[in-house]
């Protein structure tokens, strides 16, 4: 353990926590200060100028990062008839009804997102109170409550990230892994901040991206220069 703290103190050391970084330089300190012995993800957290108790200030939404996540996406489908078979040539790892209900009522969860069409809402809803806290009820805001059931699968897989505002106005999302190349980790973290201003409540007033920092799994966050990331998406 003492090992690993002093890695950690050692990182810590490289960063200089009263600077805004710009993303590439963000980056290259993220793969310099990187020491866990497995492929740490790469993690962005936004603070959004809304205040997510007002319904009309929720953000919520999803985006299909450009270069994936880095690992493999277990997909289960809440289907029947046409729609169970579309799902399991699309490479589903699990489909079904009412069984997967009963599975998932008995303590399964063997799955990272959850489809459903909309005919199965009723007996998904069942499950609600399950799915739920874990992030993993469908929801048509975010597209996994579809009738599109090739098309939601095929996001899925490629790293679909799904983000929804917290209480204190910030949004956390996985970005990729040390491993991706520089680029590939900036152009997703690019398309996540895009995804965010799209978003944007018509009810939100003033400076919407407040801060935005970046991480591995086992680094120190790094503030990220606002007006950098902004320009680039511009």
């Amino acid at each position: 353990m003492s090992k690993n703290t002093k890695k950690h103190t050692e990182a810590r050391a490289k960063v200089d926590r009263t600077k805004s970084y710009q993303l590439s330089d963000a980056l290259g300190v993220i793969k310099e200060t990187a020491h866990a012995k497995f492929d740490e993800t790469v993690d962005v957290a936004v603070r959004l100028g809304v205040d997510p108790r007002h319904a009309d200030q929720m953000v919520r939404g999803a985006v299909v990062l450009p270069n994936g996540l880095g690992k493999d996406v277990r997909v289960l489908v809440f289907a029947k008839g046409e729609k169970d078979r579309e799902a399991r040539e699309a490479g589903a790892d699990h489909v079904g009804a009412e069984d997967l209900v009963a599975k998932i009522q008995e303590g399964w969860f063997d799955f990272d997102t959850a489809i459903a069409t909309p005919d199965m809402m009723g007996v998904v809803g069942k499950i609600g109170k399950l799915l739920g806290p874990r992030g993993l009820m469908p929801n048509p805001k975010v597209g996994t409550v579809t009738f599109e059931i090739e098309r939601a699968i095929k996001e899925s897989k490629a790293g679909k990230v799904e983000f929804r505002v917290e209480k204190a106005g910030i949004v956390h999302a996985p970005v990729g892994k040390v491993s991706f190349e520089a680029d590939k980790l900036k152009e997703n973290v690019l398309a996540l901040v895009d995804a965010l201003v799209k978003a944007k409540p018509t009810a939100a007033k003033g400076n919407y991206l407040r801060k935005i920092s970046i991480s591995s799994t086992m680094g120190p966050g790094i503030m990220l220069d606002i007006n950098d990331v902004a320009a680039q998406i511009a």
